[in-house]
């Protein structure tokens, strides 16, 4: 059985960084593209980042380009998601993903039950 499990968020202010990580269980990690979802409270869920299995490959929504990274440690086990000068806006619970496709944006097969961000301007 796959799992994932997110660490790292909490209480940050504006213009901070903050380090997501997930590690993932119960099969290879490299078997799996990784990447990281986020829900806003009363929005829908959106993607945020993708590596694929090699981390050769990394996607990015508009939002998030240029600040956050995405990147992963096979050895761990573990994929994160570097954030950087945060904003209001990316307060949001962080879920991370994996897939045993690669497609940018489109991932679902496995999901992580979420790390809290808030970022207090």
């Amino acid at each position: 059985q796959v799992e994932l499990v997110e660490s790292g968020g909490g209480l940050v202010q504006a213009g901070d960084s903050l380090r997501l990580s997930c590690t993932i269980s119960g099969r290879t990690s490299s078997d799996f593209a990784m990447g990281w979802f986020r829900q806003a409270s009363g929005k829908e869920r959106e993607f945020v980042a993708s590596i694929s299995w090699s981390g050769e490959n990394t996607y990015y929504a508009d939002s998030v380009k240029g600040r956050f990274t995405i990147s992963r440690d096979f050895a761990k086990g573990a994929a994160y998601l570097q954030m950087n000068n945060v904003k209001s806006e990316d307060t949001a619970v962080y879920v991370c993903v994996a897939d045993l496709t690669y497609s940018g944006s489109k991932m679902g097969d496995y999901w992580g039950q979420g790390t809290q961000v808030i970022v207090s301007s």
